[in-house]
């Protein structure tokens, strides 16, 4: 009876050991010095390091200097550890809404000098967020988890795990941790995907209720719309006289509105893409004087 016993114990280890190969490695712990920013990895629960940072100055971002103030003063107090709020940026395409949450914690960082981290979650890993939480709890920086152009389709439910992790959720989101995100959509979600609920919902109000609630985990709604004539040339002369480009003004001005008619739109991406335009046919290269 003994070794019958013995010989299952045996057999039990050796199973135990071999689940134990199979199974994934514990996730490595996170090494916050390696840089200011990361990429989340949703499919081995790690943060990548990013060694350099694509962005812009914060000064090169014009026609939104209300909601640019906005964002660095709800950033400073999140940073010096005072309530703040998660923030969507909504609004018109190409109006430097990932720009500027980008700029606005580079220059935080810079002037305050604390422990500011930006961790970028792409769209489809939304559901790792709880994941994420967990890791960066426990750490002693703070954190900005940043979702660039979020937003839902009709058959995604993923938006719920957003609404638990961001405020709902019996832990709640981390002290050391906010939500900012960009996106096209106010509400996140497609007008007809809400109109749909209200007209076949057997509860219209409570249907839409549901659907729309998410945005309302966001305190900071900072609304970026279409730039007119004036503040799109004005974006392009910083930009000019930031990479030091030599042209005309006149010619400049000719130019340039010549691009946005082109392109059938004005925004800070078009002015972006025109000084790139401009910089390769003078034979410069963008960088600053």
């Amino acid at each position: 009876m003994t070794d019958a016993v013995d010989a299952l114990n045996e057999k039990l280890d050796r199973l135990i050991a071999a689940m134990e190969r199979l199974a994934p490695p514990p996730p490595p712990t996170p090494d916050f010095a390696a840089s200011e920013c990361f990429i989340w990895d949703a499919s081995a629960s790690a943060l990548a390091p990013v060694p350099v940072v694509n962005r812009v100055d914060i000064s090169l971002i014009r026609g939104v200097d209300r909601v640019r103030d906005i964002l660095l003063d709800n950033t400073r107090r999140f940073a010096a550890g005072l309530p703040a709020n998660n923030v969507l940026l909504w609004g018109a395409r190409g109006m430097g809404k990932s720009s500027l949450v980008k700029a606005a914690h580079a220059t935080v960082a810079a002037d305050t000098g604390k422990p500011l981290k930006l961790i970028e979650i792409h769209r489809e890993d939304i559901d790792g967020l709880p994941r994420l939480m967990l890791l960066l709890k426990p750490a002693g920086a703070r954190f900005i988890v940043f979702c660039d152009d979020l937003s839902f389709d009709h058959d995604d439910t993923s938006y719920k795990s957003l609404k638990a992790a961001l405020d709902g959720g019996v832990e709640g989101r981390p002290d050391n941790v906010i939500f900012y995100a960009t996106s096209n959509r106010r509400h996140l979600l497609p007008r007809d995907m809400i109109e749909n609920e209200r007209s076949t919902a057997i509860n219209p109000s409570e249907a839409v209720e549901e659907k729309v609630s998410l945005s309302d985990r966001f305190g900071l709604w900072l609304g970026f719309h279409k730039c007119s004539q004036d503040e799109y040339l004005e974006m392009i002369e910083g930009y000019v006289r930031h990479f030091g480009l030599e042209i005309d003004a006149e010619e400049l001005r000719r130019d340039s509105l010549e691009w946005s008619t082109t392109r059938g739109a004005r925004s800070g991406r078009v002015a972006w893409q025109y000084v790139n335009d401009l910089a390769g046919r003078l034979g410069t290269k963008l960088e600053p004087r």
